[in-house]
């Protein structure tokens, strides 16, 4: 995987299958005869512990409301919605972020195991993080009015990863794994010009921290970011997970292909959900055609959410499998 990442693989692809619960409840029975077939797809599942009508506060005071069952939620009470909060706001702690003790022995065990020894931050753990401490209204305001606090709270929250970042490093895992839904569907939330002054210059640091001590960053993000592709390159990124669709294949390809290793996102918009298992084979095949190559570079990843026809998902784990090797078996 490391080779993999690095461009110096032999081909193969790796991949890997996010099931939330009510999609493997709905279909377990179809779902583990595939998934013995496709021995070499990373498939996972589980239950969260929200319960459809519950509410939750995190450790940065954000309160989340979960509508159904093992989902997601979304933040109703934004701890920062009034400025004059900032002023006696406490961040958490970096040491609690996790249990760093049982960590550095997941990473021993990993290296002891030959496998990748991967750390990671909170999904939405900065630019979505201002919009759950602000509000998503406020936060937009404060970028268009470049509000004099806004550069208070980016620190605060620069400050606190950076740490987090500086732990996993000295565990010694091979890669940080970073996630922020970057885009909407068909732009940026804000202007290029402003996510280059208030959101480039901390993830220049936290991805340069990564790579000047010899540890890939791998970034996750939803939407589209075309824009910002060639930043986020400038930034260290080394192992990006965009989404195809939103952003284009082709696009895809022209801005990363051979620069860095591509964890494409396959769609889970519209063709998954109301497309034919034949169409899907044909797209998987043709993002492996477009991104692969015998040097590596690419990964797949597909994330499964209800609505989703049990086939359509099957299609997609034996598509998974059966191109895995395709760059593989070409000739030189």
């Amino acid at each position: 995987m490391l080779a993999c990442i690095e461009l110096k693989g032999n081909g193969e692809i790796f991949s890997r299958v996010l099931i939330t619960w009510p999609v493997w409840e709905k279909n377990a029975g179809l779902l583990e005869r595939v998934i013995a077939r496709c021995p070499h797809v990373k498939v996972s599942t589980g239950k969260n512990e929200q319960q459809a009508g519950t509410t939750v506060k995190d450790k940065w005071g954000c309160v989340w409301a979960y509508a159904l069952d093992h989902l997601a939620g979304q933040v109703v009470e934004h701890p920062l919605d009034d400025w004059d909060k900032l002023k006696s706001y406490l961040a958490p702690d970096p040491e609690k972020y996790t249990d760093w003790e049982k960590e550095k022995e997941n990473v021993r065990e990993a290296k002891r195991k030959g496998l990748l020894a991967g750390g990671g931050v909170d999904h939405g753990f900065f630019f979505l993080l201002l919009t759950y401490l602000r509000g998503y209204e406020n936060v937009m305001l404060d970028f268009a009015q470049e509000h004099p606090c806004l550069p208070e709270l980016i620190e605060i929250i620069e400050d606190y990863w950076l740490k987090v970042v500086r732990k996993w490093i000295e565990l010694g895992v091979d890669l940080v794994n970073f996630g922020d839904d970057l885009g909407l569907q068909r732009s940026l939330p804000v202007s290029p010009s402003t996510w280059r002054k208030y959101i480039k210059p901390s993830y220049q640091k936290f991805f340069r921290l990564c790579r000047e001590n010899g540890v890939h960053a791998g970034l996750h993000t939803d939407g589209y970011v075309v824009e910002i592709i060639p930043d986020l390159l400038e930034c260290g990124v080394s192992l990006l997970n965009p989404q195809d669709l939103v952003n284009g294949v082709d696009t895809i390809a022209r801005l990363l292909k051979g620069k860095v290793c591509v964890d494409l996102d396959i769609d889970r918009q519209s063709l998954t959900y109301r497309g034919t298992p034949e169409e899907i084979e044909a797209h998987i095949f043709r993002c492996v055609k477009t991104l692969g190559s015998k040097q590596g570079g690419l990964f797949l990843t597909f994330g499964a959410y209800p609505g989703i026809p049990g086939e359509n998902l099957a299609a997609v784990i034996a598509s998974f499998e059966k191109y895995r090797n395709y760059w593989v078996k070409q000739p030189s």
